[in-house]
Order: C-alpha cells, then sequence, then structure tokens
C-alpha cells in the first residue's frame, strides 16, 4: 500500500475529537480509518473560528467558506483556544496514538511504517502568536512546524482572502512589518509557512522573501474555479520556481467552475486541478491537501478511507507509479525538510 501524507485536516477543532484514538461515529478522519487508508502522516490544523461567521453563499457550505471577510479575532481568545487544542494533539502523542513530527526523521520513520502515523502541527492563522513573536518561541519548543500567517480575515501579520465567487486573490494588502518579522523569524528556526489562506499581495510578499519553498497546503487551481482562494497561473509558476507545492483541495466550491457544494463533485474533477498543476509546472509540485473535517468533501471521497481510490483515479487518467508516490508521500516529505533545514 502506498504511503499518504494530506497537507490539511482540522480534527483537532471538532467536537467529537475525543474518539479519533479508537474511532469516531462521523467525520472525515480518526486513526483506525488512517491505519486502513494508509496515511500515515498529515498536517493536523488549529484553526480558532471568528466569533461571528457570516452567511455562506454556497448552496450547503461549511464552516471554510463564509462571504466576506469575517472580523478579526483577539489575540487573547485564540491563544486560548489554540493551546486547548495543542494539548489535545499531545495527549494522544502520549498515548502513543500520533508522533508529533518535529524533525524529518519522524516522517521518515512514519513512511516506513516504524510506529505510529506522524502528525505535523499545524496553525492556520497566527492570532495566537503575538506580534512580538515571544509566544513563538514556545509554540516551537512544543512542536509547531507549520503555520498560516492568516485564515481568511485580517490579523496583525496580513490580510486573508475574503470569500466572495468569483473573484480573483488580489483583494488587498499584504505582510504588515510585523508579518514579515514573523516570517523571516519562522524560516530561522525551521516553520513551514503555508501560503493557502493568503491573498496575492501576501502570497508576493512572502515570495520575495525567498525564505523557503512557497506552499499552498489545501487549494486549487483559479483557472479552472474562480474563488480567491485559488492559485492563478502566474502563482502556480512561482510555485514551481520556489521548489514548492500545492496540496489540492477536496472542497467542492474550491474545485467546480459553478462554486457550488455539490457533494456529487467526482473524483475526476480532484484529478483536474492535479493534472492542471502537474502539466503547468511539474508533477513534483503537486500534493493532496484534503481539508478533512474542515469542510464538505465529495461523496465519491466520503472521508479518509476515499484516499486509495483517488490514486486509482490519478492512475487512470495517466499518473504513473512514480508520479503518484510523490503524489501521496515524496513530494511533501521534499518541501518540510527544505523547510525544517534537513
Amino acid at each position: 500500500m502506498i504511503a499518504i501524507f494530506d497537507g490539511h485536516n482540522d480534527v483537532l477543532t471538532k467536537p467529537d475529537h475525543g474518539n479519533f484514538a479508537n474511532g469516531r461515529s462521523g467525520g472525515h478522519l480518526d486513526l483506525p480509518r488512517m491505519r486502513a487508508a494508509g496515511v500515515r502522516g498529515g498536517i493536523f490544523a488549529i484553526f480558532t473560528p471568528s466569533p461571528k461567521p457570516t452567511e455562506d453563499p454556497r448552496p450547503g457550505g461549511e464552516r471554510d467558506g463564509p462571504s466576506g471577510s469575517p472580523a478579526e479575532l483577539d489575540h487573547d481568545v485564540a491563544a486560548g483556544h489554540a493551546t486547548a487544542a495543542a494539548g489535545r494533539l499531545f495527549a494522544l502523542e502520549r498515548a502513543g496514538a500520533l508522533r508529533v513530527a518535529r524533525s524529518i526523521a519522524d516522517v521518515d520513520a512514519a513512511g516506513e511504517d516504524s510506529g505510529p502515523p506522524v502528525a505535523v502541527l499545524h496553525l492556520e492563522g497566527a492570532e495566537a502568536i503575538d506580534p512580538g513573536l515571544e509566544a513563538l518561541e514556545l509554540w516551537y519548543a512544543a512542536g509547531l512546524r507549520s503555520i498560516g500567517p492568516v485564515w481568511s480575515r485580517s490579523n496583525a501579520f496580513a490580510h486573508g482572502v475574503p470569500f466572495v465567487f468569483p473573484s480573483s486573490p488580489d483583494t488587498g494588502p499584504g505582510l504588515t512589518g510585523a508579518g514579515v518579522g514573523l516570517v523571516r523569524r519562522c524560516a530561522e528556526m525551521g516553520i513551514l509557512i503555508d501560503l493557502s489562506h493568503m491573498n496575492a499581495a501576501g502570497f508576493w510578499d512572502v515570495a520575495r522573501l525567498e525564505v523557503g519553498p512557497l506552499v499552498a497546503s489545501h487549494s486549487g487551481v483559479h483557472a479552472i474555479s474562480a474563488g480567491p482562494r485559488n492559485l492563478t497561473d502566474r502563482q502556480l509558476d512561482q510555485i514551481g520556481a520556489s521548489d514548492g507545492l500545492v496540496g489540492i483541495v477536496f472542497a467542492p466550491g474550491f474545485l467546480r467552475p459553478d462554486f457550488a457544494n455539490d457533494l456529487s463533485t467526482s473524483l475526476e474533477l480532484i484529478v483536474e486541478h492535479a493534472r492542471y498543476v502537474a502539466d503547468r509546472i511539474g508533477v513534483e509540485h503537486v500534493a493532496i491537501g484534503s481539508d478533512f473535517d474542515g469542510t464538505a468533501v465529495p461523496d465519491a471521497i466520503g472521508d479518509v478511507m476515499g484516499l486509495p481510490r483517488l490514486l486509482d483515479a490519478l492512475s487512470n487518467a495517466g499518473f504513473v507509479e512514480d508520479e503518484i508516490e510523490a503524489i501521496a508521500w515524496g513530494n511533501w516529505r521534499r518541501v518540510l525538510a527544505a523547510w525544517w533545514g534537513a
């Protein structure tokens, strides 16, 4: 069975997270299903909800898609919420269910199926970090190895893309002075910067800093689905030039040209996004970034158990075995190693 690394899930912030180790009755992800599907690693996101979510303009949409720009989040609220969610991950590690990835050796061990699956701790939006970056040291010591400076709302570091369909990602200003400091310090420490919710100006600000491969952990192709969270051809070209990657998201609203959150969306449309990226900048820049437990996903996937079906669909679309192994595992492994200084 091919080892799979999934670039984004939100299981730590779901109400039934406590059943992760032994199996949940719903949701997309738990340890028994990961084992059965061959998922040996992933990025486990901590997301703090906005206090007043706005209405989702797409039919059936969930939290990853409110219209407009949600209100900014108070640092103290985010810090408390994120600390509790991180504690859930460390409790799973203490129980032996997961290993928190602190080095590329941890990822390699999981890929070789020696020990438990590996979890990369990620902050989806940096509100839990103070602008002076004092808290960043504690988070790194605990195990933080990936951070998205913004979710789709403004904060002290940058400006996220509002959920407006259709739209360009060119929606406003980019990194603040504190945001430049955050990106540079993360690069020095070995914390990956994730651009999935960054607007175009922020994307290019990070690109100009040249601190590491450009990574969008759970995004799609703007030329196929012209939503603001998706990547333009110019952005894709820069990701390729930096030796970065795109984790193809499963959310129907970011896959479909009509943005509908239609659960009948086919596996072939996910493959179409992967093929577009591969043809434009190379298969070495394509990866998986499901957004399990953070959004609705097509019935053809269902949950993590559907990932082998996606690999079969990639094969049916002409991707050869070495390319599928790179999409499933090797491309994430390369980019994590580059950011972590391996």
